[in-house]
């Protein structure tokens, strides 16, 4: 925890419950789709829209929720947006019904691409630049990377009671939030460039362009991916033109913010990717119970947490493109462990390694790219520089689990498939190394011309 004064503290606190509560949605569903599916009398192709629908919704509108933050007050966005959050957590508990169940999770993936750049934003305009805000980024980047597996574990243990404690566990967390937080988060200003207005055709393009190249991603839609590019290519030109774009593009020339969001996309990639065929993996080859494998994870997610809160001291010592790189090498071995995997593997000595090499590496890449991806931009852009890399993490999830699904089927049997999984997901790894190492590694001033 950085060392700051008490109402500091408190407001890191409570903006990195929020991201964790943000991450942790993501794979809440997943193990508990099955119950979900058998109480309601469900179809598969209705279940699947529980998941996918947060994933689409949080992926396509999160650069336009940076720009909000930015246009309109990070702390008036982040507190309006959890309560939205909060409240379509307790309608899904409470609704039996298989397409109002989806609307709430497409509200809350909204509400989630709002909440997380405005948290973001709000800690890299609290902490100055250096040592103190890369030690609480690396508090929020720890926050985000147990959310998801923290999402695995709970739900395997809340399944087992019910599957609608899945829906109800959030809703506590937010309100609590959301009664300290207007006590310790600044009130500022509005951003600089809050008047400078507002960017529709731009925000129109990419917010449609994301999301149905996350809907395609998802549901193998090519004519659905081919409009997603036309509508990217066009928000680019309109960007180009725009007085007050949405997305400045010279933004994309800072190397660190260009090469972090790269290696964050293949990151998410590889980890989302491979968590998703693990999970599988556990619950299909090794026949274990919802219950076995959320406990199986936990020591995944206790390693992340402790080479989290060490990452901060690494990067000081041997810098952002080294711990980087080394992080998605160290994931990258914990991926490919798998392969040992086979019908019957041992938890103990083949499982167990996998897991606690791969969170050593996830504790050590995904703190480094947040650092990056926000260092060296003004405090008006600090909403924008959340966006896009949570944005990169968001569609680099879709990328992964589609990639890994499809490569699933050809193995000619369920465990080739599945040795074809691991080897792409550790290969992912290995690209966002090679970005990190060139992208992040420290550049010399030019010199300067002498007369």
């Amino acid at each position: 925890m950085p060392r700051t004064d008490g109402r500091e503290r408190t407001a890191l606190v409570v903006l990195c419950a929020a991201v964790f509560l943000d991450s942790m949605d993501l794979s809440l569903m997943g193990v508990a789709l099955p119950a979900i599916g058998r109480d309601l009398s469900l179809p598969e192709s209705l279940l699947q829209w529980l998941m996918s629908g947060y994933a689409i919704a949080y992926g396509g509108f999160l650069l336009l929720g940076g720009r909000i933050a930015d246009l309109f007050g990070r702390r008036r966005v982040f507190l309006l947006s959890l309560a939205v959050f909060a409240a379509a957590s307790l309608a899904g508990g409470l609704l039996s019904d298989g397409w109002p169940l989806v609307v709430t999770r497409v509200v809350k993936g909204v509400a989630a691409a709002l909440t997380a750049p405005a948290a973001l934003s709000l800690i890299t305009t609290t902490f100055a630049e250096g040592p103190s805000r890369n030690r609480a980024l690396g508090v929020y980047a720890l926050a985000g990377a147990t959310g998801y597996t923290a999402g695995l574990i709970a739900s395997g243990l809340l399944t087992e009671i019910s599957w609608r404690l899945v829906f109800f566990l959030p809703v506590p967390v937010a309100v609590l939030v959301l009664v300290v937080a207007p006590l310790v988060l600044p009130r500022g200003l509005r951003p600089p460039g809050a008047r400078e207005g507002f960017d529709v055709a731009g925000a129109g393009a990419v917010t449609g362009g994301v999301l149905l190249l996350v809907f395609a991603l998802t549901e193998r839609n090519w004519p659905a991916g081919v409009v997603a590019v036309l509508l990217l290519g066009a928000f680019v030109l309109v960007e180009r033109r725009q007085s007050a774009p949405l997305v400045p593009l010279e933004v994309f020339g800072v190397a660190t913010v260009r090469a972090a969001n790269l290696s964050a996309l293949a990151w998410a990639c590889a980890t989302i990717g491979w968590q998703f065929v693990a999970v599988l993996y556990l619950q299909q080859v090794l026949g274990y119970t919802a219950l076995a494998t959320g406990l199986g994870i936990v020591p995944m997610g206790l390693a992340i947490v402790v080479t989290a809160n060490l990452a901060g001291r690494l990067i000081g010592r041997w810098g952002l493109g080294r711990v980087a790189a080394t992080g998605m090498l160290v994931q990258g071995a914990g991926i490919l462990l798998f392969l040992r995997a086979g019908a019957g593997g041992d938890y103990l000595t083949v499982l167990l390694p996998a897991l606690v090499v791969h969170g050593i590496g996830n504790g050590l890449s995904f703190p480094s790219l947040n650092i990056a991806a926000v260092g060296g931009l003004p405090d008006e852009r600090q909403g924008l520089a959340s966006g896009l890399i949570t944005s990169s993490v968001q569609i680099g999830a879709g990328i992964g689990v589609a990639a890994l699904a499809a490569l699933m089927t050809l193995g000619g049997s369920a465990l080739g498939g599945y040795r074809i999984a691991f080897l792409t997901a550790g290969g992912f790894s290995l690209l966002g190394a090679v970005i990190a190492a060139y992208g992040l590694r420290p550049r010399r001033p030019a010199p300067v011309p002498t007369a």
